[in-house]
C-alpha cells in the first residue's frame, strides 16, 4: 500500500476534485487505503486501528456527518472508467445488505439475495459498465421500502431527504440511467436479470429513452408468434366498434420455444472460461409479447383503444437449449432486430456474470456491506468511497505500465 501512495494521491486529487476542503480529501484518501488494506472487517474502527494515520473520530465525521457531495465524485469516476473500459454493456442489478435492527436507513424485511430468502436487509439498485475483461459500478441508489413512507419520524432520524419517496426498483434503475445520460454517458446495450426483464414498464421505459436492451425472462411471459395476425370481427350494429383480436390466446414463451423445434438451435461460443470455451445452443425467434401491460401500451401507441389496429409489436426472443436438456432453460427479450448476429446477443446476455465479480470484490475485498452507520448520507458516502477504491484497482489492472505485486 505504501508503494501506491503516490498513484493513489493522484487518483484522489482527480476524482475528489469537487470536494472543497483539503482535509476532507485527505480523509478520503485515508479511507480508501483502509478499504484496500488486508483485514477481515472494513468498518471504521478496525480500519482506523490498522492505518498508521488512522483517526476513528475523524473518519466517522468524514463519512457520516461531513456534507461533501457524493454525486460529482461518482460522475468523475464513471466518466473516467467508461473511457478506459469501453463497455459493451451496462448491467442493471440490485444487491442486498443483511442488517440487524430497524434503525439503518432503508432496512426492512424483504427478499435478500445475500441469504436467498426474505430477511432484514437493505437493498440498493446499481448500474455497472462491463466487458468480459473489466467492469465497475457507475451509479447507485438505495431502495426505500414503502413502509418507510408511513414513518416520517424514522425517515427524519435516518436523514432521508424530503424529496426521496418510495419507488419501485425498476423506476430507480430508469432514474439511474437518466442520471448517467445527464453525465453525457451513453449506454451501449442494457442487460438485466429477470427481475427487471419481466417488467413491461421497465422495457417500455428503456424503449422510450432510445436504449437497446437484452433482458432475461423466466419463460412464463406470454406472447404470440410473429406470423399471427389479428382478426376484425364483424360489427354487430350496437355499441362501440368491435376491437381487432387474435384468434388464439397467447402462449408462454417457453412453449413457443419448444414449438420452434430443436433444429432451430445452433451452437454459439460466447467467451473463454477458466475451464475452456463456454458454448451452448441458442435460437433467435421473433414474438409479439402479450399480457395486459403490453396490450395497454400497444393501444396507447396506436392512438387509443378505438383507433388501434390490434397488431402487437414484435420483439426478439433469445432462447438457450443446452445439449442434454429436455427443454430450453433460459430466455432473453430484446428490442434489437432479429437480424442481430446471435453471437452478439448471446455475448451481451451472458455478460451479467461480470457483476458477480464486482459484488465479490466490493463486498469481500472492499467492505461494501461492512458499513455500520445508519444514515442516508453515511450510506451514500461509504458506497461512493468503496466505488472509488474499486475504480482505482480496476485502473491499475488495466494499465499495462502498472507494476503489479510479485
Amino acid at each position: 500500500m505504501e508503494r501506491l501512495r503516490g498513484e493513489l494521491a493522484e487518483f484522489v486529487a482527480d476524482v475528489f476534485g469537487s470536494v472543497p476542503r483539503r482535509d476532507q480529501r485527505r480523509w478520503g484518501e485515508c479511507y480508501l487505503r483502509g478499504l484496500m488494506l488486508d483485514g477481515r472487517r472494513k468498518s471504521i474502527q478496525p480500519m482506523a486501528e490498522r492505518l498508521p494515520d488512522g483517526n476513528m473520530q475523524a473518519l466517522q465525521q468524514f463519512v457520516n456527518q461531513s456534507p461533501w457531495e457524493w454525486t460529482p465524485v461518482r460522475q468523475r469516476i464513471a466518466r473516467r472508467l467508461c473511457e478506459v473500459i469501453q463497455p459493451e454493456v451496462w448491467v442493471v442489478d440490485d444487491v442486498s445488505f443483511p442488517k440487524c435492527g430497524t434503525a439503518s436507513v432503508g432496512v426492512a424485511r424483504q427478499y435478500c439475495g445475500a441469504v436467498g430468502k426474505r430477511a432484514n436487509c437493505q437493498v440498493a439498485v446499481s448500474v455497472h459498465a462491463a466487458t468480459d475483461t473489466a467492469s465497475c459500478p457507475l451509479e447507485w441508489q438505495l431502495y426505500l421500502p414503502h413502509e418507510w413512507m408511513d414513518e416520517p419520524d424514522r425517515c427524519r432520524r435516518a436523514g432521508v431527504p424530503d424529496d426521496v419517496v418510495h419507488r419501485e426498483k425498476w423506476r430507480l434503475a430508469l432514474g439511474l440511467l437518466d442520471t448517467l445520460a445527464e453525465w453525457q454517458l451513453k449506454a451501449p446495450v442494457v442487460v438485466a436479470d429477470a427481475g427487471y426483464g419481466v417488467s413491461t414498464p421497465f422495457r417500455l421505459g428503456l424503449q422510450e429513452r432510445g436504449l437497446s436492451y437484452v433482458l432475461a425472462l423466466n419463460g412464463k411471459e406470454v406472447a404470440h408468434p410473429e406470423d399471427v395476425e389479428p382478426h376484425q370481427p364483424a360489427y354487430g350494429g350496437l355499441g362501440p366498434p368491435t376491437l381487432a383480436r387474435y384468434r388464439t390466446p397467447p402462449r408462454a414463451v417457453c412453449v413457443l420455444a419448444m414449438e420452434a423445434g430443436a433444429q432451430r438451435f445452433t451452437e454459439v461460443t460466447w467467451r473463454q472460461g477458466s475451464k475452456g470455451a463456454m458454448t451452448s445452443r441458442f435460437a433467435v425467434l421473433t414474438v409479439r409479447p402479450a399480457g395486459k401491460q403490453s396490450l395497454a401500451a400497444a393501444q396507447e401507441a396506436g392512438g387509443g383503444r378505438n383507433r388501434w389496429d390490434g397488431v402487437l409489436p414484435v420483439q426478439t426472443l433469445l432462447v438457450e437449449w443446452p445439449d442434454g436438456q429436455d427443454a430450453p432453460t433460459d430466455y432473453w427479450i430484446s428490442n434489437l432486430p432479429a437480424t442481430t448476429p446471435a453471437a452478439d446477443l448471446v455475448r451481451w446476455a451472458k455478460m451479467r456474470w461480470r457483476i458477480e465479480h464486482d459484488y465479490r470484490e466490493l463486498k469481500h475485498g472492499l467492505g461494501l456491506d461492512h458499513f455500520e452507520g445508519r444514515t442516508w448520507r453515511g450510506w451514500h458516502h461509504h458506497v461512493t468511497l468503496v466505488t472509488a477504491a474499486q475504480a482505482f484497482l480496476t485502473l491499475r489492472r488495466l494499465d499495462p505500465k502498472a507494476q503489479m505485486p510479485a
